[in-house]
């Protein structure tokens, strides 16, 4: 079933609630453009201890926060008090992974049925460096590291803003590898679904909520492909979640088409965290990369590896990864003609699995970065095997194509039709 993103949602306080999440999201953005530094917790909050309970979703550590401060003539401060937390997730092969991200209280009651529910979210692209974790920049949204240099965006406020209003606890991940040692592995499916799943766990725990409290997840972007998978993983990685609903905007869940679709773009070195993430986990992928790349590729990939999304912009933005090879052909085409590694991004491919609650599905028709194709392929492989999937499509004509706008505006557009969603199953 199709919504049309223009219909009517919710009564009067919803749309109270609505303008003040937006007005709460741009003070968010106001108080980042002043703001000149980021958190400055210390970096050994992110070193997992020698040992620590191995159980998927124990709490190892946490550490209190503030959130975004408040800025004269803005609304008040954040609805919601926030704590850091280290947790347990594992990684593709069983072991236990350290984990870290935030889980924010809100202060708004909970008035629907049960008990208050919790939504995890996951960040959109942020980057892979470690000082690009969404927790680092849950006090002031802009991370500027002049040492590196390096500059981080952490645009989660809106899901966070208005779900906080609602009276919905908000976890935010920052993924398996970001802040904590080793690579993020960018769009692992496995490791990228796990991170939020005990995510959803975790904050339970850390606040003392009922197991049996429901959760959701909810993203855009990388994010929406976290959510996916999320969503088709919880059935059988964590089937004691009482699991409502999840909205994935844009998700990438099929990288083979949608690593030909970065290339060119203003996100191309994007592709970069994508081929870092599998080059950590999977050898074959190690061997052919060495193999394939040139001296420029290679410092391109180790540059990657330490950047956010604010510093792949400038340095590796509209360029072709057919600069990064011994060949002179572009990543896509080495992926296609290595069987090894085209097994490997097959198995990231979200859509295998039934998710076990409702999902709303949003694809732009002229998305320039995430193909619109993949993401109805993805509706129609849940939809095959009996999935509740309410399937929105973003009519967004093409704007500067390559340059991400045809990205970026319909998430704009979607993320309080996305969000709503999840509170309307959460208030079933």
């Amino acid at each position: 079933m199709k919504l049309k993103l223009g219909m009517s949602i919710g009564s009067r306080r919803r749309s109270r609630l609505r303008t003040a999440a937006i007005a709460g999201v741009a003070a968010a953005c106001a108080a980042a453009l002043i703001s000149p530094a980021s958190d400055a917790s210390a970096a050994d909050f992110y070193t997992p201890p020698s040992s620590f309970a191995t159980e998927p979703g124990s709490v190892i550590r946490s550490q209190e926060i503030p959130l975004l401060l408040q800025i004269p003539g803005a609304p008040g401060q954040w609805p919601g008090t926030a704590r850091k937390v280290m947790y347990t997730s594992t990684y593709q092969d069983g072991t236990p992974a350290a984990v870290t991200g935030t889980v924010v209280e809100p202060t708004a009651p909970w008035r629907g049925k049960g008990p208050r529910p919790t939504v995890v979210v996951g960040p959109g692209t942020i980057g892979q460096g470690d000082q690009c974790a969404a927790s680092k920049m849950m006090t002031l949204p802009v991370s500027i590291d002049i040492t590196k240099p390096s500059i981080g965006v952490n645009y989660t406020a809106p899901e966070t803003y208005y779900m906080l209003l609602n009276g919905v606890r908000v976890f935010v991940t920052d993924y398996i590898g970001m802040g904590t040692p080793g690579i993020h592995t960018y769009v692992n499916r496995s490791e990228t679904g796990h991170a939020m799943l005990d995510g959803a766990r975790a904050a339970l725990r850390a606040s003392g909520a009922p197991a049996d409290a429901p959760v959701g997840f909810a993203g855009y972007s990388q994010g929406g492909g976290a959510a996916a998978s999320a969503a088709e993983l919880a059935a059988t990685y964590a089937p004691e979640l009482n699991v409502r609903a999840s909205y994935a905007g844009a998700p990438p869940a099929d990288l083979e088409k949608v690593i030909p679709a970065i290339d060119g773009s203003t996100i191309a070195g994007a592709i970069g965290f994508a081929i870092n993430g599998l080059t950590q986990r999977y050898p074959e992928v190690a061997d052919v990369v060495h193999r394939e790349t040139n001296a420029s590729g290679k410092a391109a990939l180790r540059q990657i590896s330490t950047s956010c999304i604010g510093d792949i912009i400038p340095a590796y933005g509209f360029q072709r990864t057919q600069n990064w090879t011994r060949t002179g052909e572009t990543l896509s085409a080495v992926i296609a003609r290595s069987p090894g590694v085209q097994k490997v991004v097959g198995e990231q491919r979200i859509g295998r699995l039934k998710p076990n609650a409702p999902v709303f599905l949003e694809g732009g028709l002229h998305d320039d970065v995430i193909p619109y194709g993949q993401v109805a392929q993805l509706a129609a492989d849940w939809r095959a095997q009996g999935a509740d999937v309410r399937f929105v499509t973003n009519p967004t004509p093409p704007i500067l194509t390559k340059s991400i706008v045809n990205h970026v505006v319909p998430m704009l557009g979607t993320f309080l039709p996305g969000m709503e969603f999840v509170l309307g199953e959460f208030q079933k």
